[in-house]
């Protein structure tokens, strides 16, 4: 069951809407699927499934508005299996404490993310803390943390591998690192910031001249350009779905975001991969991705360690 994305965001809804395809066509299922609950300034939170597991990957919008978008997919927030954490500024972790009252559903951090959060949290928090750069399992899911350069206590990515599909996860980053390319290749689908347009961000008026060196500095957010440049060298024949988040929505709009993206991978590539824009205010249509492989099929990965510099 998908919701559809409305053409009020400024995409088609049939660019949005992408529920069984992959580049190699229509499957009879697919090893994973996410819906992007939202995302932008004003809140991120987006439900991955894959077999039997089900991850919230960080709880940025109120408690309310994430239980209302998870009924909207037909999801009890009790059926949740974890919440997984990038880090621990409000519009990424600000519906934690509320969501988790009544409800034990154990919250994946590391060390520094949870200390930041811990003094504000009035809930009994089920931490399960993870060093960064060391896989854990959550069912059915490995999940892989590596460091990110962004002014946050500790700020990670990840990459998600289940069923033979492998999910990256790239959001609030100020640069492009070595490590982020060593660690993004092979990926089924992307979940990747391209918060604003260069342009766009240099003419805005609303915001003072500090905001705007901090958005566009090594510790602040990731241009269509970075974006685009960094998903061009990521990209395999594997790739078959990829969503921009966090857009500004005073400083980029989603054909602009999705223009550079596809100008940067070329014709041949943008024919196989599908290119989609989250909603600030919308939950976008599940987005399935990966073949269904036995276990004894999968390959294993070898990750390597991300480095900051």
């Amino acid at each position: 069951m998908g919701v559809e994305m409305s053409s009020s965001n400024g995409i088609p809804e049939s660019m949005n809407d992408r529920a069984d395809s992959t580049k190699r066509g229509k499957l009879a299922k697919a090893a994973m699927r996410f819906s992007v609950l939202g995302s932008g300034s004003g809140g991120n939170a987006t439900l991955l499934e894959c077999q039997q597991t089900r991850l919230l990957i960080d709880a940025g919008l109120s408690a309310k508005q994430i239980l209302l978008r998870l009924d909207q997919l037909n999801i009890k927030p009790e059926s949740l299996d974890g919440i997984v954490l990038t880090h621990e500024h409000g519009d990424h972790a600000r519906g934690v404490d509320v969501l988790l009252r009544n409800r034990n559903i154990p919250v994946y951090a590391n060390a520094l993310t949870k200390e930041a959060m811990s003094w504000s949290m009035k809930s009994t928090v089920s931490w399960r803390v993870f060093e960064t750069g060391q896989p854990f399992r959550v069912g059915d899911v490995e999940v892989f943390s590596f460091p990110i350069p962004h002014d946050a206590a500790d700020p990670v990515a990840f990459v998600i591998e289940g069923s033979g599909a492998r999910f990256g996860v790239l959001t609030d980053v100020g640069y492009v690192t070595q490590g982020m390319i060593q660690n993004l290749q092979n990926l089924d689908a992307f979940f990747v910031e391209a918060n604003y347009d260069e342009k766009l961000l240099e003419e805005d008026t609303k915001r003072p001249w500090a905001t705007k060196q901090r958005i566009a500095s090594k510790h602040g957010h990731l241009s269509n350009t970075q974006a685009s440049e960094l998903i061009a060298q990521v990209a395999s024949e594997r790739l078959s779905e990829i969503m921009l988040v966090h857009l500004s929505s005073d400083c980029n709009c989603p054909q602009k975001a999705i223009e550079r993206v596809r100008s940067e991978l070329g014709s041949e590539t943008c024919a196989e991969v599908n290119v989609s824009c989250a909603s600030q205010n919308e939950v976008s249509s599940w987005i399935h991705f990966g073949e269904v492989v036995q276990a004894e099929e999968v390959a294993p990965t070898i990750f390597k360690q991300g480095q900051l510099f």
